[in-house]
């Protein structure tokens, strides 16, 4: 799917929702539940942040947010939420898989459900992932495992674009793996995700001499 394609794509889902928030403006649990990583002040970027459920809740524990999102569709109404929420997110508005990512720009990425990316895009994506994290920065990840298409409860129809504990440990060896775990479990994040689902979830840390 084209850059063109997977924005038409994205704007469609998020307009169908209408007023309402395609994956809720609450942030996603695996990532909130990590909040001993982060710290006041932390630059942290946030990839396909949709409509900034995860972004604007990042700003609100007092991160220096920026926001990646293809769809202006769903950066509009992410501007509403921090707006609302009183925060400041420095919103971009690019495809993820084609964004000139700084080098070293961020103490951490979270990455939620960018399962969009093939195994062809997801390479390089991983790998533009790493490259933008400052030494000793940290990737917070959370995907689903092929096991999904059997709930389908959210994300991508493909099994090939999911993830399982030995593609991801393969793909992060060279950064230090302070938790992977697949699970099964209940998530309500609006109408986009929601019931019993396959998940897998991932804290890395760079190396300080990468």
């Amino acid at each position: 799917m084209s850059g063109m394609n997977h924005q038409a794509f994205w704007n469609e889902r998020y307009s169908q929702a209408g007023e309402d928030y395609l994956f809720g403006a609450e942030p996603n649990r695996f990532l909130s539940g990590q909040l001993n990583y982060f710290h006041p002040g932390m630059r942290v970027l946030s990839v396909a942040d949709g409509e900034s459920r995860n972004g604007t809740w990042l700003a609100q524990q007092g991160m220096e947010v920026t926001a990646l999102e293809i769809s202006p569709v769903a950066l509009e109404k992410a501007q509403r939420l921090a707006a609302l929420r009183k925060v400041a997110v420095n919103f971009v508005q690019a495809d993820a898989l084609t964004w000139t990512w700084p080098g070293a720009a961020y103490d951490a990425v979270a990455a939620i459900f960018i399962q969009f990316a093939t195994p062809a895009e997801r390479d390089p994506l991983f790998a533009n992932i790493k490259h933008t994290l400052k030494p000793g920065g940290l990737l917070l990840l959370q995907g689903y495992t092929p096991r999904q298409l059997e709930y389908r409860t959210g994300g991508p129809p493909s099994a090939e674009n999911m993830y399982t504990e030995a593609l991801l440990r393969a793909a992060f060896a060279d950064m230090e793996i302070l938790h992977l775990r697949e699970h099964d479990d209940v998530i309500n994040e609006g109408a986009g995700h929601h019931g019993m689902s396959a998940l897998i979830d991932l804290v890395a840390r760079k190396s300080v001499n990468s």
